[in-house]
């Protein structure tokens, strides 16, 4: 139920396995293209998983809650538990899920929670489930499990196919048992489970996407002090991550964090320890951290571009609006903040984004009428006097340099994500920016 990141690829991963699935969703219009075959996200190799499931009968869509609840075993929770202004998560979605299996429900059934939820929320979710059905005089009962997702956005499928572990959060052992068959090819590939209580798995989630988020900001921290010092962020984070007690993933400089996990769940993590009166001071201060770099960012632009304090008549090419490459998601880019400090001191900006572009023309309301939208970075780039690499897209490697800096009319380059800090033609041909070194 939702068929959104996790709930769409969730589903083709399980039907790819020989499983009968259907996704349910309350978007029309989605279904309708899903039915079809047609992904509504970019996700490498999930539109081919889709459509291989579809040819052999083993995946279907509906927008029919009693249908999808009524024919199946096992239901997964994927809607949405997006973040309140408070930091909270906004449960509504779940709860209506949950009135919705209380009202259909025909059989047992094995409610797995996917979606990311506060620590509790699952075994509130089981009482209130009881609760309609005992109202409702109903003998049928189900057990919840919580079993949340570690999928990366851009390796979705890979990590849905091959995960790094799989843990599984119950009381019940018919349950237990439920999830082992599911996931029995992961079992025999001796893909690492963990079995604990709700709470525990719960809490996993958060706790891996708090400690990767405070990764990021420390090495973004140290960074800026590394352009102050004439020290090399990319040798520190390689001299850094050879200690196999730190290692090298999460240690790489950029703009800051963003996507759909790492800012909601780090405001979540504060949200539960708050209504519990712990003050999770390290996760605060990565949240600072974060929002300080891409101030930093900001700064930077402006201190080499800016002519009377003002960035009034300059035009800045943005290369990249998604939060990683391979992925057309920019819920929490740090491309929005940026672009919209740039805008604020009044450059004006052209963007491109393999992917991107889509998503931000409709979520980006606010100041769309002042982007303009390219239909390449070569293009995004002509008269522009600076180009702002925001997403290490692949493609953006492969360039005559000379070329694209003959169309510019300045010739400063911000690589926000280091890619070209060995490339000598990059540095040469422009006034090169990189993050934490001078």
């Amino acid at each position: 139920m939702g068929t959104g990141y996790v709930g769409l690829v969730h589903g083709a991963v399980l039907s790819s396995y020989g499983f009968q699935v259907t996704c349910m969703d309350v978007d029309v219009d989605k279904i309708k293209h899903l039915q079809d075959g047609n992904s509504p996200i970019y996700e490498p190799g999930l539109e081919e998983l889709l459509r291989h499931s579809l040819r052999d009968g083993l995946l279907t869509f509906t927008t029919s809650p009693q249908q999808v609840i009524q024919e199946s075993d096992v239901i997964f929770i994927a809607v949405g538990t997006p973040a309140k202004e408070d930091g909270g998560a906004d449960l509504s979605y779940v709860r209506d899920v949950i009135q919705q299996i209380a009202t259909y429900i025909n059989g047992y059934k094995v409610i797995v929670c996917k979606s990311t939820m506060p620590v509790g929320t699952s075994r509130r979710i089981a009482t209130y489930l009881d609760t309609l059905l005992t109202d409702r005089r109903s003998d049928f009962r189900a057990d919840v499990v919580s079993n949340p997702e570690f999928l990366r956005q851009g390796k979705a499928v890979t990590d849905a196919l091959s995960p790094s572990r799989v843990i599984i959060g119950t009381e019940s052992s018919q349950a237990k048992e439920t999830l082992q068959t599911i996931y029995q090819v992961h079992i025999q590939h001796h893909v690492p489970f963990l079995y604990t209580n709700l709470e525990t798995a719960e809490m996993i989630k958060y706790a891996s996407n708090s400690f990767l988020a405070v990764k990021i900001s420390f090495i973004n921290e140290l960074a800026l002090v590394s352009e102050k010092v004439g020290a090399n962020i990319q040798d520190i984070a390689t001299g850094m991550g050879l200690d196999e007690r730190i290692s090298p993933h999460f240690l790489q400089a950029g703009p800051g964090y963003g996507g759909s996990c790492f800012p909601k769940d780090t405001q979540a993590m504060l949200d539960i320890g708050e209504k519990n009166d712990e003050d999770l001071y390290i996760i605060r201060a990565a949240i600072a951290a974060n929002e300080k770099q891409m101030k930093s960012m900001i700064n930077k632009i402006s201190e080499a571009l800016s002519v009377n304090g003002t960035l009034q008549g300059k035009t800045i090419a943005i290369w990249g609006l998604s939060f990683k490459p391979e992925t057309d998601d920019i819920r929490y880019a740090p491309s929005f903040e940026i672009i919209k400090g740039l805008l604020q001191q009044g450059a004006m900006v052209n963007v491109f984004c393999p992917q991107g572009m889509e998503q931000a023309k409709r979520m980006w309301s606010d100041f769309n009428n002042r982007i303009h939208y390219c239909q390449s970075e070569a293009a995004s780039a002509q008269d522009a006097d600076a180009i702002v690499l925001m997403t290490e897209w692949h493609q953006f490697r492969a360039h005559n340099w000379p070329m694209i800096a003959k169309t510019m009319r300045g010739n400063a380059f911000f690589d926000l994500r280091n890619m070209f800090t060995t490339d000598v033609q990059v540095r040469e041909q422009f006034q090169y920016y990189s993050v934490g070194s001078s």
